[in-house]
């Protein structure tokens, strides 16, 4: 008997240290099954209608209509380009006196802008009262001298013209008969000097620029968009714009170009507004918002508050015809204020939670964890079966969410 003892004790001991490392191992593995299923899936939750009254269980359909969503960008003030005009004189020369001689300086046609002294002309000038006077000295000859003699007093003053020179001055020197050494240049255009790289005293060459010219009585608002929305961008779309600086103050106005290209760095293309400023309250560079109305199609869209997201995904729940709550993924589309395009997971008419969705989220996946945690040893807990029957009845709206109902 003692023998007997001593073999079955040997024996107990060597099953208990083949199989010590098993069990645990096929306990963690129940329990990772049961953590997999509570993350892929949330479960049906049922309650009455006391406790969706108390935590605040609301509802409202899936609708398909069109999605009016109010689009906002940050917009900047900028110059008209096809208003923005530069001078440059047509002859080489020195500056002399400015008379306008700094940068924001407004101007207007026939102003005077700045004095040259150019050889150029100064031998233009010879010339002319050289063809003046043959004019006078062959007065008495034949006619085709004379025709010649004008014809090259004609030749001199038109020169002078396309060289810059006003007319008045070309006269003055006919009149008296002596030459200026730096003829007047003048502005022929309206606007606000934007750029002024020229100096008293400095030498200039025809065609380099002297001054740049914008006329501020219309602007362009240019504002960035982003991708997602260009396909509601139109030529002609209305906008209303607002500005920082001018608070309170709304100017409205159309879309007048969508340029043609998108920043692959920020995803958005640029839209140009022109706008209308007599007063000159609108400034380059000033900062303003622009809105606009994006219309959509006709689309299925639910209340922005029926949806969860969870980081990997979206989903509402809906309401069955057994009325359980069933969570249902959902692709999301353009959004409102309000609203939110449903691409995939709903149909038009379902019944959706808009309220309580949090609740019934935890609910729903204590639900998959309890029912993930049943496959473990010692856990007798099955999950909440997706009943056919019909629903539950109504609880005691003080009792907790969980709490056994009475007999």
């Amino acid at each position: 008997m003692v023998v007997f003892g001593l073999v079955l004790s040997a024996a107990v001991g060597i099953a208990i240290w083949l199989t010590r490392d098993s069990a645990p191992a096929e306990t963690a593995a129940a329990h990772a099954h049961g953590a997999a299923a509570t993350a892929a899936e949330a479960m049906p939750v049922t309650l009455g209608r006391g406790d969706q009254d108390r935590i605040g269980v609301t509802f409202a359909p899936v609708l398909r209509a069109p999605l009016d969503r109010s689009v906002r960008t940050v917009a900047q003030v900028s110059y008209d380009e096809t208003r923005v005009k530069t001078i440059a004189p047509l002859i080489d020369g020195w500056v002399g006196q400015l008379f306008v001689n700094f940068t924001g300086q407004a101007v207007r046609p026939g102003q005077p802008l700045f004095r040259i002294y150019s050889p150029m002309v100064v031998t233009a000038q010879q010339e002319l009262l050289l063809a003046r006077r043959l004019v006078s000295d062959v007065s008495g000859g034949t006619p085709e001298a004379k025709r010649s003699a004008r014809d090259l007093l004609e030749s001199s003053r038109r020169r002078l013209v396309y060289w810059g020179v006003p007319q008045d001055e070309i006269r003055q020197v006919e009149d008296r008969g002596e030459i200026q050494h730096t003829v007047t240049l003048r502005s022929p255009y309206r606007g606000v000097v934007v750029e002024k790289p020229i100096l008293a005293g400095q030498r200039i060459m025809a065609g380099d620029v002297a001054y740049k010219i914008a006329d501020l009585s219309q602007v362009w608002l240019e504002g960035e968009v982003f991708e997602r929305d260009l396909h509601a961008i139109r030529l002609g779309l209305p906008v209303t714009a607002e500005f920082t600086a001018l608070p309170g103050v709304t100017r409205t106005a159309r879309v007048a170009y969508v340029y043609p290209t998108i920043n692959p760095d920020t995803r958005t293309a640029r839209i140009r507004v022109e706008l209308s400023n007599p007063d000159l309250a609108l400034k380059p560079g000033m900062y303003a918002t622009i809105r606009f109305s994006a219309m959509t199609d006709s689309v299925l869209s639910v209340p922005r508050s029926a949806v969860l997201a969870t980081g990997e995904r979206n989903f509402v729940f809906v309401r069955s015809a057994k009325g359980q709550f069933v969570p249902h993924p959902v692709t999301l589309g353009a959004a409102t204020d309000t609203r939110v395009e449903i691409l995939q997971g709903l149909s038009s008419g379902d019944t959706i939670v808009t309220s309580g969705t949090f609740l019934l989220d935890a609910e729903s996946n204590l639900g998959s964890l309890m029912g993930g945690m049943g496959n473990m040893p010692g856990m007798d807990v099955t999950a909440p079966a997706a009943s056919s029957g019909p629903a539950a009845p109504e609880t005691d709206s003080t009792a907790p969410l969980n709490a056994p109902r009475k007999e």
